[in-house]
């Protein structure tokens, strides 16, 4: 389930988020299956089971789980995972944009570019 890479220079919580935000967004976690519990996993991957529970806090901050007192964290719904995406990435847009224009490049430009952008399209929307 859980693969993790002994030379990378990612802090270990970082690549169990890494890994559970792939299977999620690849669809091998479904919306509401429930995770391995927090000493489970940490017994699985032989690591400090503070680790496990920093990654899940972090998968809950971001939207990707929530937790239910007494029975487990569990996938959340897409909704809430796009939300908080969708926040992130605006905010790496607008960096990116005062950049652009820092740079030089002229509004009328930017917003050029982005009117050639295509727009795939998403049935979910």
């Amino acid at each position: 389930m859980i693969e993790l890479k002994s030379g990378d220079s990612k802090p270990l919580y970082e690549q169990v988020l890494a890994e559970f935000k792939r299977l999620i967004v690849s669809g091998a976690l479904l919306s509401g299956s429930k995770l391995p519990s927090v000493r489970e996993l940490a017994t699985q991957l032989t690591m400090n089971p503070n680790t496990i529970a920093r990654a899940y806090r972090e998968l809950e901050t971001m939207g990707y789980c929530y937790s239910v007192p007494g029975k487990g964290s569990f996938v959340s719904e897409g909704q809430q995972q796009k939300a908080y995406q969708q926040q992130q990435l605006l905010a790496q847009w607008l960096t990116l944009s005062k950049e652009l224009l820092y740079w030089g490049l002229d509004k009328t430009e930017l917003l050029t570019a982005i009117e050639k952008m295509e727009v795939p399209h998403d049935s979910s929307t």
